[in-house]
């Protein structure tokens, strides 16, 4: 099962949800198709149980976020959870792409990726309401411009139209939350 979960990404990730039919999972698993239907219905069925372990993922991700200060740890803690999160999105990028680009019609997948981001943003909010952080006339719109900008910003590492030194872009990433969202003070990273 392992097997056709990995060659489904892959060829998710290469040909697109869409284009992607289960003779090219199954090639590229090195399976047979008897193998593929033992386990799944078709490829929306395999979409599903990727999606149900990405979501458990960003969920157990979003439940450990620690407090962010705008201090050293704080700084720390944010930086651990993009890692995390970059991580996170390496493994099931092309799970996030169907759920963020609307390209799966089984609305139990969709809720489950609305249902795992809103975990992270929710516990993010009230990171920045327990740092005291006033930068927004709404918390949603704060909360919803952070997601946003993360979505994107690994949605280009992914895709390589952005190529940069992962350490770099978590550094430079982490430091413009962390200043913007969170409060820290202008000066050097810790």
């Amino acid at each position: 099962m392992r097997k056709l979960f990995d060659a489904g990404m892959r060829v998710f990730a290469e040909r697109g949800y869409h284009a992607a039919r289960v003779d090219d999972i199954v090639r590229a698993a090195r399976t047979s198709h008897g193998t593929f239907y033992l386990y799944f219905a078709n490829k929306e069925d395999l979409l599903r149980a990727l999606a149900v372990e990405c979501a458990e993922d960003l969920t157990k991700l979003a439940d450990g976020i620690g407090p962010i200060g705008p201090d050293d740890d704080g700084y720390e803690e944010l930086r651990r959870f993009l890692s995390g999160f970059v991580t996170t999105y390496r493994r099931y990028g092309p799970v996030i792409r169907a759920w963020m680009e609307d390209q799966v019609a089984d609305r139990e997948i969709d809720r489950l990726g609305v249902k795992a981001f809103t975990a992270i943003g929710a516990r993010l909010g009230e990171r920045m309401r327990e740092a005291g952080v006033d930068i927004a006339e709404d918390e949603r719109a704060a909360v919803g411009a952070l997601m946003a900008m993360l979505e994107r910003v690994n949605y280009a590492l992914a895709s390589k139209r952005m190529v940069v030194d992962e350490d770099v872009m978590l550094d430079t990433l982490a430091r413009i939350i962390h200043r913007g969202f969170f409060g820290a003070p202008a000066g050097p990273a810790p």
